[in-house]
């Protein structure tokens, strides 16, 4: 009896290691949690974004990985780039910004 009880153990013990590693990030991809925290930054730096009159006919495509936000798109000057990155650096949550626009 004794066995079958640390055999059960022993199993329930590696189902929980299995499940718990199958949640875990990588470099390459996130975990569970983290792809939730990403997609409300994501959300946040559009709003920011939307909501800086500067900015309201900028194409910007936001992406966020791992806290890191890469802004992506066309804008009409340096200037507006410059100020979509800044924008984008005073949400919380955001750990860095890559800026991938372009001007058209």
């Amino acid at each position: 009896m004794k066995h079958l009880v640390n055999l059960v153990s022993a199993v329930f013990i590696a189902a929980a290691t299995l499940t718990a590693a199958g949640c875990a990030s990588t470099p390459q991809q996130e975990g569970a949690g983290e792809y939730v925290d990403d997609t409300v930054i994501t959300g946040k730096v559009k709003a920011a974004i939307l909501n800086e009159p500067s900015l309201k006919v900028a194409e910007i495509n936001v992406e966020t990985f791992k806290g890191v936000v890469q802004l992506s798109g066309f804008v009409i000057s340096t200037a507006a780039a410059n100020k979509a990155v800044e924008v984008a650096r005073g949400v919380g949550g955001v750990k860095g910004v890559k800026n991938d626009m372009r001007i058209k």
